[in-house]
């Protein structure tokens, strides 16, 4: 504490006395006259500045010797280390202003002056977490993989730092496409510290991937209980990690188990269409027709869907035309000029018969927003009421090129998915798939779930639920049947007519 005191009352006095000598040179006219032990040196300006100079280096200098001549005296009065300190407050020095530019170096994406700057800190300082994490750093920034993953082993070995370098070894094998390794060490990563944001979202995201439904719902309960997620968006997406716990218990035949796990993903999220499907379903076979009518309405009140119409169908299979267009009336009234609504009322009205009814429903929307499903509608009404083989066919070639209507597509690469999904097979992204109209044209002139659902589908002998993975995909299953299905939908409406005629 003294000797820290002198120091600082010696560099005031310097500054002090150069502050004096400074103001006698500039005052001086013809120079400086010094008078010592009776000798009187006469010096110019010049001369005097370079004597300040020196004597300041030689302050400097004796400030320096009493610092050591301290050490020294400290190690004589029993301090074995006072020497040993002394020389590695200098080396300290020197490493973190090393250590210091190598950081600003990789902030500012000079990756080599970095990996140089670390090597002089690891020189100077014993630091090894400190120096070992900027080398690994520069060492990824340079494309080092190898130089990288090295360090990150050694930042393993101390368990201080193993959290960095599990993190650090994990990124490189995400990097290398080694998602099996990198689950792995994403798991030991959470287990070091289940709070961390970033470790969380890659263990998700690989748990989701690897289907493993169980473990990223715990994985999401833990962001929850962190403070990482909000509670809606956490709702949203365990609900979708329960719909894939459903969807993979039908594959392996536990129809129970599915419901289980499908009833709880619609209670978590009521407008997830492929829950409400799975739920609904799920009471159909149950004889439960008021819960899958509840379910439906309210999926349905949230985003009228095609399935949702094909599920509401399977509630009353052998009902007429004429009952299931009163019934539908439950369905859509809280949408009654949605486009949904608009095609499914005239979908039924076709299968009922009444095809100015079915254009009514229809009104503008194969000429204002024509797709396939809007154009073969059309095509099937004036089929029904009699028009010419040549504007039918006029209606289909029009179908067959028109855009596909809306689909499952993903929000993060727009890539289109005949069947909902909760990961994205393109980019791997995690709930990304919204149902709506692909950005760009598609190639894809498969008929998917959304092209008469009730025309055709709802005419179809529904297979068993559990031999299914998907709604799309179940859909398609039925569609792919039919050598043609936008000509099936017009025949049967023609089978329908022949034998009402028949009769009479």
């Amino acid at each position: 504490m003294f000797w820290s005191l002198f120091k600082i009352i010696l560099f005031i006095a310097l500054i002090a006395a150069l502050t004096l000598i400074a103001g006698t040179l500039i005052e001086a006219s013809g120079g400086v006259q010094i008078t010592v032990l009776g000798f009187e040196f006469s010096l110019a300006p010049l001369q005097a500045t370079v004597l300040a100079l020196a004597l300041l280096f030689l302050g400097w200098l004796l400030l320096k010797l009493a610092s050591f001549m301290m050490a020294v005296l400290r190690f004589i009065n029993g301090d074995d280390t006072a020497v040993s300190r002394y020389f590695n407050r200098n080396r300290e020095r020197k490493g973190f202003q090393a250590l210091s530019e190598g950081m600003m170096a990789l902030a500012s994406g000079e990756g080599r002056l970095a990996l140089v700057k670390a090597a002089k800190a690891k020189r100077y300082l014993a630091q090894p977490d400190l120096t070992n994490l900027l080398t690994a750093q520069a060492a990824e920034m340079v494309g080092d993989r190898r130089k990288a993953e090295a360090v990150y082993k050694q930042l393993v070995q101390n368990s201080a730092t193993r959290f960095v370098g599990v993190r650090g070894i994990m990124k490189q094998k995400l990097a290398a496409g080694d998602t099996e390794t990198a689950l792995k060490l994403a798991e030991h990563a959470f287990g070091l510290k289940p709070g961390h944001e970033d470790t969380q979202d890659v263990l998700l995201k690989l748990q989701a991937s690897d289907q493993d439904w169980s473990g990223a719902r715990k994985t999401l309960a833990a962001k929850l209980k962190h403070g990482n997620l909000p509670r809606d968006v956490y709702r949203r997406r365990d609900a979708v990690l329960a719909l894939s716990e459903a969807y993979e218990a039908l594959q392996q035949d536990r129809p129970d188990a599915a419901h289980i796990a499908a009833v709880e993903a619609n209670r978590l999220s009521p407008d997830l269409v492929p829950a409400a499907v799975l739920t609904a379903r799920g009471h159909i076979a149950q004889a439960k027709a008021r819960s899958a009518v509840r379910v439906l309405k309210k999926a349905y009140e949230a985003q009228p869907h095609p399935d949702l119409a094909t599920a509401f169908a399977e509630i009353v299979p052998d009902e007429t035309p004429a009952q299931r267009t009163k019934r539908f009336q439950n369905l859509i009234k809280a949408h009654p000029d949605h486009r949904e609504t608009r095609l499914i009322l005239a979908e039924l009205q076709i299968t009922a018969q009444d095809f100015p009814a079915a254009r009514r429903a229809l009104g503008r929307l194969a000429e204002e927003a024509p797709d396939v499903r809007s154009l073969t509608i059309m095509a099937a009404i004036e089929h029904g009421e009699g028009s010419s083989g040549t504007v039918v066919k006029g209606w289909l070639a029009r179908a067959v090129t028109a855009p596909r209507g809306p689909k499952w597509v993903c929000d993060s690469c727009n890539s289109l998915s005949s069947g909902w999904t909760a990961v994205c097979a393109n980019c791997a992204s995690f709930d990304s798939q919204s149902w709506r109209i692909p950005p760009a044209p598609t190639d894809d002139l498969a008929l998917g779930s959304g092209v008469l659902p009730l025309i055709i589908g709802a005419l179809e002998d529904q297979k068993d639920l559990q031999d299914h993975v998907s709604e799309g995909e179940a859909q398609s299953t039925a569609l792919e049947t039919a050598e043609c299905p936008i000509e099936q939908g017009i025949d049967q409406a023609q089978l329908a007519e022949d034998k009402s005629t028949s009769k009479q």
